[in-house]
């Protein structure tokens, strides 16, 4: 028979078009999903047939619960070389090979600038104003010149974030649980005594950590209070490293001036969600990562890894 492979969260309808699937015509039955599956038993009843499956980030989950409901699957792909939602160890124990793709770092980095330019001048505000016959300038925008960006990692996403806000005129100031001053002074930063110095000195607040232990809840209600009343958040990498009912409280309450989001606790964001509303939420659907170019590295290389795991080869494994 021949095996079955599942593109999952197509949410774009691209898939198929951003490589060259024909090299798996005679091998694979390849199909695509654009729906979002909300539940294990969606996944089970999409996919359960299926040996191959092709996930697009963190999207849909596949915790040690879903892969044991999966037995004919074998290999599972995710775009990146990094997968939280992914249990490896589960995956082994039940023979899942997991493979990834490379990624670029550079489009979170841009989509974190149009967040903190989107908040500063207010664009959504007077944009929405002209296209409805509303208010010829409404708002007074913030400067980025003179003020300080403070960074909750400086990995490369971070990095390349602070060295814009340099170029803006910006004073960058950073700290994670492992940095370094020799390590910030590298790229010109002020490393931060701790969290709360950050957060206390900080016009804009962005965060670039990885989701962990260390670093799930790492804003809380008592952090949120500590930022300025005129400061904004800016969160591209992982919802759960900020507490989100003390967030949605911190909007609401105004203890902080505003916020840039694009990752959520569940998403896609359930229409009637409150940050879908709040006036001073400048929110997008989960795009870092979603541009041409990752697009055109995820799904060849992904192409490429079936036809390696098919030759008994399989390249770029995870865990």
């Amino acid at each position: 028979m021949t095996p079955r492979c599942a593109v999952l969260d197509d949410y774009q309808g691209v898939a198929l078009s951003m490589a060259d699937w024909s090299v798996l015509a005679d091998a694979v039955d390849v199909r695509t999903l654009r729906q979002p599956l909300r539940s294990e038993d969606e996944v089970v009843a999409a996919i359960g047939d299926c040996e191959i499956v092709v996930a697009m980030r963190e999207r849909t989950p596949f915790p040690a619960s879903l892969l044991a409901r999966l037995p004919r699957l074998r290999l599972l792909i995710t775009s990146g070389m990094r997968n939280a939602a992914i249990d490896l160890a589960a995956a082994a124990r039940h023979g899942v090979t997991v493979c990834g793709t490379s990624s670029n770092t550079e489009p979170p980095v841009e989509l974190t600038w149009a967040l903190i330019l989107g908040l500063a001048r207010n664009i959504t505000t007077e944009s929405a104003a002209m296209r409805t016959g509303g208010p010829w300038q409404s708002t007074l925008g913030a400067d980025l010149h003179g003020r300080t960006l403070g960074l909750l990692g400086l990995g490369k996403i971070g990095t390349r974030v602070a060295r814009i806000g340099q170029a803006f005129g910006m004073n960058v100031t950073a700290w994670s649980p492992n940095l370094t001053a020799e390590r910030a002074a590298e790229t010109g930063v002020h490393a931060a005594a701790d969290k709360v110095e950050l957060l206390e000195t900080s016009d804009f607040v962005s965060v670039h950590l990885v989701l962990g232990e260390r670093t799930r809840g790492l804003l809380g209600p008592g952090e949120l209070r500590r930022m300025r009343p005129t400061g904004c958040l800016v969160n591209t990498s992982r919802a759960a490293i900020v507490d989100q009912p003390a967030l949605l409280r911190a909007l609401r309450e105004n203890w902080i001036a505003g916020a840039g989001l694009d990752v959520f606790d569940h998403e896609p964001l359930p229409d009637d969600h409150p940050l879908r509303t709040l006036p001073n939420v400048l929110a997008l659907p989960h795009l870092g990562y979603v541009t041409r170019r990752n697009y055109e590295g995820y799904f060849p290389q992904a192409v490429e890894d079936i036809t390696a795991f098919l030759a008994g080869s399989p390249i770029r494994q995870l865990g």
